[in-house]
């Protein structure tokens, strides 16, 4: 579900999954911002070359018509496997992107490096950024935590969603993720080196790839996320499908724009009790 794009408005996806009434969780739509040019116009990202002002203003925008409770924990993606934990440490060290307010963010120049966030408590938000890499979200059947994490094909052969599954230290049967849009198959080509690093790691792997006229790879994000979860323990996984590439109206592309804004994969506890 989406809410209308026409007229330039803020618009968002809405996650279809069965997760409990406290998970709040969206995908941000590139309307409804103020950034120009090739990072038009709900940018979030801080780390593509858009003004830092410009960037601290969508970011305003998108908070205030989630009706976010904090700001949230923004990260530095590094495809990488860390996963960033703010409960798990105190208030004083927390990370300044989970604290401070909008105004004095110093954006980029001080988010923490991770691929993958967690909250186990209202008031803390998870994001990550994308534009052609796979979000994932995750929500514990409980609403005792919640999780987003960020999967391109570097972070996913190296094992982000396992180690997002086994930070959460939540019984994985109890898990439910969500799949949001990424570069599909069609346009998602990659050489042979990448295709072996998954069948390494599991010979199934080889259904996520289709040989082209090139003698490279089409490479299926979503279906090699959804082998990785059931084999974590994860079995009950939602939505998926989207083509960030074929969508420059909705989505920003990397692959197909080179320079472009980005997206932001929610998801936070609202109040009350589970």
């Amino acid at each position: 579900m989406s809410a209308p794009t026409a007229g330039g408005r803020l618009a968002i996806l809405v996650p279809q999954w069965p997760a409990p009434e406290r998970v709040r969780a969206a995908f941000t739509l590139r309307d409804g911002g103020v950034s120009t040019g090739p990072y038009q116009s709900l940018n979030l990202g801080a780390h593509v070359g858009d003004a830092d002002a410009a960037v601290a203003e969508n970011r305003r925008r998108a908070g205030a018509y989630l009706g976010l409770p904090a700001e949230p924990a923004w990260i530095e993606q590094v495809h990488g496997v860390s996963v960033l934990d703010p409960d798990a440490t105190s208030d004083a060290t927390a990370p300044s992107a989970a604290r401070d307010s909008p105004a004095a963010l110093p954006l980029a120049r001080c988010a923490p490096c991770a691929d993958a966030v967690i909250a186990r408590r209202a008031g803390r938000v998870c994001v990550v950024q994308v534009a052609d890499c796979l979000p994932v979200l995750f929500a514990a059947r409980d609403a005792g935590a919640v999780a987003a994490a960020h999967a391109g094909w570097r972070g996913l052969a190296a094992g982000v969603l396992e180690a997002t599954v086994a930070q959460l230290g939540i019984r994985p049967g109890q898990l439910i993720a969500w799949l949001g849009p990424a570069i599909g198959p069609r346009h998602f080509e990659v050489g042979e080196e990448v295709r072996d690093v998954f069948l390494a790691h599991d010979s199934a792997a080889a259904a996520a790839f289709a040989a082209n006229a090139r003698g490279r790879w089409q490479c299926d994000l979503g279906r090699l996320a959804r082998q990785r979860l059931t084999a974590a323990g994860v079995g009950a996984v939602y939505g998926g499908g989207w083509c960030t590439f074929s969508d420059p109206v909705r989505f920003f592309s990397h692959r197909r724009d080179g320079r472009c804004g980005r997206m932001g994969a929610l998801v936070w506890l609202g109040e009350g009790t589970c």
